[in-house]
């Protein structure tokens, strides 16, 4: 068997610490929201967008603007009720709003709305109490995606 010389050892790199920073915030619902002006495929999931394109591929009806513009007017009454929250947001109301948002949000690839809405679905049927962040994370993303619609129906 050989053995390394003395000075040939090799060592594990140190373990890095964790800035404190990283241990004392409070965790967020997801990621940072998208850019406002950011193109509508950085926003919604080109995915999601190609199987509707796929339920109506010559666009004869119209499947697609239909869908996002379904989303649009909804999306637009949701985050006036989320503004609405923002004094005093209320666990019961986020709750309903995130389930609602959830689901319609996926199908059109606003993927980071939807899984920021189920974080804070989950957390108000845990009983956590609804926060002002939660909601403007909300309201941020609604808007980025709202955007990101928008620009499809109107480009």
């Amino acid at each position: 068997m050989c053995r390394p010389a003395k000075g040939n050892r090799t060592r594990p790199p140190p373990t890095p610490a964790i800035p404190p920073s990283e241990t004392t915030d409070p965790p967020r619902m997801s990621s940072p929201p998208p850019d406002p002006a950011a193109t509508p495929g950085t926003v919604l999931d080109e995915a999601a967008l190609a199987r509707l394109r796929e339920l109506d591929p010559a666009g004869q009806h119209g499947v697609v603007v239909r869908v996002l513009a379904t989303y649009e007017t909804s999306l637009v009454r949701q985050l006036g009720q989320m503004r609405a929250e923002l004094d005093a947001p209320r666990a019961k109301v986020l709750g309903d709003l995130a389930h609602t948002l959830k689901s319609s949000s996926a199908s059109v690839g606003a993927l980071a709305l939807s899984r920021a809405c189920e974080a804070l679905e989950q957390r108000m049927r845990q009983g956590a109490q609804a926060q002002t962040h939660d909601v403007a994370e909300l309201i941020a993303l609604g808007e980025a995606a709202l955007v990101a619609v928008r620009t499809i129906l109107r480009g």
